[in-house]
């Protein structure tokens, strides 16, 4: 199925059944990283695995149950995908933060603080993955020596791209996301991201000055821009060996 076939998605159905967008509204409002965790557990020990109600025919119970493992093996590539991400911006911020590079301590702080959200995210997808019946990706192996190496400004430039594209990434694949549940948690994780990306281009933007104006925290535009699986993977090809 194309990144663009959203028609037999989550999306589409939310759209078209008002208990559904209520429901979503409950789950999305208030939920950090803590609540992402405990939306993705929930949404695979029970909930919606999008399987079509069971008749007697038993044709169209097989067609069913076709289509929840279809359902449920397109939700898994994008838990994985999400999940390489994740491990990618954890191990980022580890390191940024035991390198001592970043000597100013709000900023330290900062970092720290995501770092901790980043490995929330990872946990929760670990977890997915596995209730969707399915093996969590390997961490790859990571490379970001050069860019510790760079000192402060190149490690708060690169956390802007990383964090920016993972917003992008999430927003990228909400459409193709078949479990409401799902979708849910992966969009309360994009708007984590987006405003971890607003804090750091306002870093990079303006340096470190707190009293600098909020341009640089402001989207170049009405609407986010999403990405494909493809063009992320190209961005972050540079910081990962294997």
């Amino acid at each position: 199925m194309s990144e663009t076939d959203t028609e037999s998605g989550a999306l589409a159905r939310l759209q078209d059944d008002p208990t559904s967008r209520k429901r979503f509204l409950r789950m999305v409002g208030g939920a950090g990283a803590t609540g992402a965790l405990g939306l993705l557990i929930a949404a695979c020990g029970g909930g919606d695995r999008m399987t079509p109600a069971a008749t007697s025919t038993g044709g169209a119970t097989t067609a069913g149950a076709a289509a929840s493992a279809a359902a449920r093996k397109s939700d898994l590539a994008i838990v994985n995908y999400a999940l390489t991400l994740e491990y990618l911006e954890a191990d980022f911020y580890e390191r940024a933060v035991m390198s001592g590079q970043i000597k100013d301590r709000a900023v330290a702080d900062l970092a720290k603080r995501i770092a901790e959200t980043e490995r929330s995210h990872v946990e929760a997808l670990k977890a997915t993955a596995k209730n969707l019946g399915g093996t969590p990706a390997a961490m790859p192996t990571t490379k970001f020596d050069d860019v510790i190496a760079g000192g402060p400004t190149k490690i708060l430039q690169t956390a802007a791209v990383v964090e920016n594209l993972g917003a992008a990434a999430y927003l990228g694949q909400a459409g193709r996301i078949k479990s409401k549940e799902i979708l849910a948690a992966a969009l309360s994780i994009h708007s984590v991201e987006a405003r971890h990306a607003a804090a750091l281009n306002k870093l990079v933007g303006h340096g470190f000055k707190s009293s600098a104006p909020l341009e640089g925290s402001i989207p170049d535009g009405a609407f986010a821009k999403a990405m494909t699986m493809e063009q992320v993977l190209a961005q972050v090809k540079p910081f990962i060996a294997s």
